[in-house]
């Protein structure tokens, strides 16, 4: 949370993406706890709103309470199940969460569920590793992505779903498509087309950013010697600056 906080304090955009998942409305369900740090968060949130920072909140799984409301605007805040971005160099992108083509959503919730408590519990082993580590002078690991990338079935489920999502850019007639879900950040070209997952700010801590000449990198904030990759425009370039609502930062920013 303190990383993500950072990132929104010294960073602006003209565009916003929150990618899904943002609350995580089955553990609110099961059991009530907010902390004050989601407090500055939304704070935060609705202060980059208040200087015209147009955000879109695309609809998860975790937070599918909020698809009653999707197609409302309010203010510059709009809750949608997806979106067409168009980037500074006019490549088009289906930006969307992507459990929609998860055969677990489908088929069988409880499975899902019961699969989302085991993740809990591996996020919480990955807290007090991370305490042990940084009391050795290490920096931050991430156990869950480890096992991830041990388990050959969830490999080959990774491949799939990327392949699924592509497949769905192809149907839209976009040049790629931004997601998320998976909680496996990357940005690859798969064919004719570009593949982007913004990943997560729970065990990842990273974000697509691109620049305001339609650049779209992926941003580990996990790591601490990782920058912002890309830089505001200067004043003297009057046709940049006026395209900076916030005269700073990158020109749109996926979570």
């Amino acid at each position: 949370m303190d990383i993500l906080l950072d990132f929104l304090r010294n960073n602006d955009t003209q565009h916003l993406y929150i990618v899904g998942d943002f609350i995580d409305g089955w553990a609110l369900k099961n059991s009530w706890y907010w902390d004050d740090s989601y407090n500055v968060l939304i704070q935060k949130l609705l202060r980059k709103s208040r200087k015209h920072t147009q955000i879109s909140y695309i609809t998860g799984n975790h937070d599918e309470f909020l698809l009653q409301f999707t197609g409302n605007r309010f203010g510059t805040l709009t809750l949608a199940e997806r979106a067409i971005h168009q980037a500074a160099d006019g490549q088009r992108y289906l930006v969307i969460h992507g459990h929609q083509f998860d055969g677990l959503v489908h088929c069988n919730r409880s499975l899902e569920k019961l699969g989302s408590h085991l993740y809990d519990w591996i996020l919480d082993l990955n807290l007090y590793l991370n305490r042990a580590r940084r009391r050795l002078g290490f920096g931050y690991w991430s156990f869950a992505s480890y096992l991830k990338l041990k388990a050959k079935s969830a490999v080959q489920y990774v491949t799939r779903y990327e392949e699924a999502m592509i497949e769905m850019a192809k149907r839209a007639e976009v040049d790629g498509i931004i997601c998320g879900h998976i909680h496996r950040p990357e940005v690859r070209k798969l064919g004719d087309l570009t593949y982007l997952n913004c990943g997560d700010w729970v065990e990842n801590c990273t974000a697509l950013v691109e620049d305001f000449d339609g650049r779209i990198q992926l941003l580990r904030l996990s790591d601490p010697a990782s920058r912002l990759p890309v830089q505001a425009p200067q004043k003297d370039d009057e046709e940049d600056f006026v395209r900076s609502a916030a005269h700073q930062g990158p020109s749109t920013v996926a979570l």
